[in-house]
């Protein structure tokens, strides 16, 4: 349902004395599925390579999260009325309305439980939880093919935050202090034909490929950024990670050749992070 009226208040863009604490709030999806050819249970990831310059030249940094993004704030003025004034972090995060915020240090507090409070709301939604839109597009992007509601089962989980700011590495607005608020959905696959696919687009991307595609990306005049499907035995991945300390987990894990992101230990059961709580 749409808002009556979406737009009654206008926010501005960065960070000011007072709008000094960035809020990200964000889904973030478990997406398993049954290897077609031997039923094992796998873990679907989203590897993203980017070209960034250093003081010698350039580099590509390639990291693999869980599927999911931003969520998307329905209704700017039910927030505002809470709060008070509040910015985006950048002009995309704006015209996407994406949950990207500065606000005050001391309404943490009041936005986290507002945030509580509309998870999987179905009556009237201010916030945009479902990440049904966002997976198809990130499905469209690294594997070039449309993820259609009957292809899966979708069902939420949990809320996760963190309370306590990290420094951002959002190229948008980096290194910001940054609390987070996570929906965790999990993701069931049915469609055999397309896991079928997610394992062969696993298999045939490596990592140095990936690497060799974000030059050619800038060479081609492009941003120097591909994005590709990674898939892992969930219990090996679950295995890298027990082996950790609590502490150890709060930063990337090397698995292989890839690097696993921060992140992803919060879309897994049973899996200790100190800075993340579960709710």
């Amino acid at each position: 349902m749409t808002p009556k009226n979406p737009d009654r208040f206008i926010s501005g863009i960065g960070a000011t004395a007072d709008l000094s604490l960035r809020v990200s709030v964000a889904a973030l999806v478990r997406v398993l599925f049954k290897n077609p050819t031997d039923g094992v249970l796998m873990l679907a990831l989203e590897r993203k390579a980017a070209l960034h310059k250093v003081s010698i030249g350039h580099q590509v940094d390639v990291k693999t999260q869980p599927f999911g993004g931003a969520i998307h704030i329905r209704d700017l003025g039910i927030l505002h009325a809470l709060i008070g004034d509040f910015h985006f972090d950048s002009e995309h995060s704006r015209s996407e309305r994406d949950f990207r915020l500065f606000i005050r240090p001391s309404d943490w507090r009041a936005v986290r439980e507002f945030c509580l409070g509309h998870f999987n709301n179905t009556g009237e939604p201010v916030l945009e939880t479902d990440p049904g839109r966002e997976l198809a597009e990130e499905f469209a992007g690294v594997l070039q093919t449309s993820l259609e509601p009957d292809q899966y089962v979708l069902k939420p989980l949990e809320t996760v935050t963190e309370d306590t700011p990290a420094l951002s590495v959002n190229i948008r607005a980096l290194g910001y202090p940054t609390s987070r608020v996570y929906y965790i959905f999990e993701v069931c696959i049915t469609d055999k034909s397309l896991t079928s696919k997610m394992v062969a687009k696993s298999q045939g991307i490596s990592h140095q490929d990936l690497c060799e595609l974000a030059l050619e990306d800038a060479r081609n005049g492009g941003l120097g950024r591909v994005n590709a499907i990674l898939t892992l035995p969930l219990r090996q991945v679950m295995d890298v990670y027990l082996a950790l300390s609590p502490a150890e987990r709060a930063a990337p894990v090397a698995f292989d050749e890839h690097r696993l992101d921060e992140t992803v230990p919060v879309v897994l059961d049973g899996i200790g992070v100190p800075k993340y709580r579960r709710l």
